[in-house]
Parts: C-alpha cells; structure tokens; sequence
C-alpha cells in the first residue's frame, strides 16, 4: 500500500510542479526527484528483500526521508504564499482521506469539485488558478488545494513507512535476513 500511495505522491508533484513552480526553478527537480525517490527506494527495497532485509530497511527508511524533504517543499510553498496549511484535522484533509483516492484522475477531480464548492460557498468569484489569495479573502486556490492535497498523501505514505520499517526491524531483529540465516546453517554443518 505504501507504494501505492508514494507512486500517487509523485504523480501529483510531477504534475503540481509543471503547473505551479518556474520551470528555471531548481526546487521543480528537487520536488520530482524527492518524489520519484520516495517510490524507487520502496521498489527497490521490495526488491530486495527476498536476499537481504538490512537493505529493504535501508531503502525503506531512504523513502520515508525523501517524502519528509518533499514535505518541506510542499510546507514552504504555501508558507511563502501566504496560502493555508491543512492540518490533519482539516475538513477537507479528512475528507480527502476518507474518499481513499488511489488514482491521479480521481484526486484531480476531487480538486476541481472542492474548488467549484468553496466558489459557490464565498459567491461567482472569477476563477484565476494563478491567484495567490487564501488567508486574507477567504478564496481557496488551485495552488493550496493541490499542495496540501499532496502533504496529505504525503503523511499518509510516511505514516504507512513507518508502521513498515518498524516491523521490518522487528522482523529483522527476531529473525535475521538472508545473510544470518546462512550464517547459523554455515555454523550447525559444522
């Protein structure tokens, strides 16, 4: 489930970041590539596993890291923007999380529709998806929408990696991984 959920975190910064941040921007390729690490490194780890459980760990926990350096990004976007940062008892983040998006498609209707209902609730306001308004008028943008509904499924995959790179300690701790194992069967032939 965790890859899942990372896989759907870089596609939405792939796409937030050809939407939102200057091309020339060096922060775009640090937010893709944070992304994009965040799914590898579980891949890998997964892959990994079958010969050594140190490295699935290793890869597992790399994960959890470029999520949390992609999280910063997501934070100082809005922070620099004056745009509000949902909380993880924000209305709209619980209802994110309640829907169990699993598809880019699905989340950016979401987006759409949450935009079309706070539109309606404040009044026919135009539509300016670069508007920078938030706080101060109470106009929900494109741009606070999208970024915070990547920090949710960003917490949601950490939260996801962590509960796995705990039992993937535990695991190891207890059993050892392939390495150990061939170990003790090494040291009773002898």
């Amino acid at each position: 489930m965790s890859f899942q959920i990372a896989q759907l975190v870089y596609d939405l910064t792939a796409r937030f970041a050809e939407k939102y941040i200057d091309r020339f921007s060096r922060t775009k390729d640090q937010m893709v590539q944070a992304a994009r690490s965040g799914v590898q490194n579980i891949a890998e780890g997964s892959q990994a596993s079958a010969t050594s459980k140190k490295t699935e760990l290793k890869l597992t926990n790399v994960a959890r890291a470029s999520l949390e350096e992609l999280k910063l990004d997501y934070e100082d976007f809005l922070r620099q923007r004056s745009l509000e940062l949902w909380g993880k008892d924000h209305k709209f983040s619980k209802e994110l999380i309640k829907r169990r998006f699993t598809s880019l498609d699905k989340v950016v209707e979401w987006t759409h529709e949450l935009h079309d209902r706070q539109l309606g609730h404040y009044g026919h306001l135009e539509q300016n998806i670069k508007s920078n308004q938030s706080k101060s008028s109470g106009k929900i943008t494109f741009q606070e929408i999208a970024a915070n509904t990547a920090l949710v499924y960003i917490h949601v995959a950490c939260s996801l990696l962590s509960k796995q790179i705990e039992r993937l300690a535990n695991d190891f701790e207890n059993e050892g991984g392939f390495t150990e194992r061939l170990y003790k069967i090494r040291q009773s032939k002898r």
